[in-house]
């Protein structure tokens, strides 16, 4: 069942308002409007890129329905702890799963991210699960070296094939325009950047990418 069809089965609708990830696709948001409801954007974890129930809480209002989890790059939303929300202010809390990595050259998908975890310096790598997702992303910090966006151009000119995720959060477009003040979603917006690990890369394309990265010096830290 889809997130619109369990809004409107939960009895969502006019009058109520829905949290919702800003950072993404729009389609999480487009369901409450469907639905009848008020989108309301709450902050993300920036470990896992999916909703920080912290977050979540400080946006609830008397108004507030349901709270959609949208589970993001291989990383799974802290379902108890927006259950623990949930429960405290009587909402529902559904889950919204991105489309499953294909299964076909899933080994080989993880080797390559296991390959890249040990050799990229030049970024921040994703940890645990996230780097097993059909999309490795990577972060890019910027502080006075090159940011994402010249990082991006910089190894596509070395020939790595690379996109950025999510290019504006929804809260600044135009159809789902808010001032608030969302942080994590903000700096994950303007820092990450995918990567390719498909099964079809050969080892010399997985070298070229290490040096391109790594040649870049972008701002060394930990992963998270």
């Amino acid at each position: 069942m889809g997130t619109l069809a369990m809004l409107r089965a939960a009895g969502v609708g006019s009058g109520d308002e829905v949290i919702v990830p800003a950072y993404g696709n729009a389609e999480v948001a487009e369901a409450a409007v469907l639905a009848g409801a008020m989108p309301v954007f709450a902050d993300i974890d920036p470990r896992t890129y999916c909703l920080d129930p912290e977050a979540v809480d400080a946006v609830v209002t008397p108004r507030t329905a349901a709270v959609v989890a949208v589970h993001r790059f291989g990383n799974q939303a802290d379902i108890t702890g927006l259950h623990r929300v949930g429960q405290r202010h009587a909402l529902l809390v559904l889950e919204h799963t991105e489309p499953d990595a294909p299964r076909a050259g899933l080994a080989q998908r993880q080797a390559y991210a296991s390959y890249l975890n040990g050799r990229l310096n030049g970024v921040i790598t994703p940890a645990g699960s996230a780097a097993h997702s059909h999309q490795y992303v990577v972060r890019v910090p910027g502080n006075g070296r090159p940011d994402r966006d010249a990082f991006a151009r910089a190894v596509r000119a070395r020939g790595v094939d690379c996109h950025v995720p999510v290019k504006t959060p929804l809260h600044r477009t135009p159809k789902y325009w808010r001032d608030v003040e969302l942080p994590e979603t903000e700096r994950a917006a303007d820092e990450t950047l995918t990567l390719p690990v498909e099964a079809s890369l050969t080892r010399r394309e997985l070298q070229r990418m290490v040096s391109a990265c790594n040649a870049l010096g972008g701002l060394l830290q930990p992963a998270f």
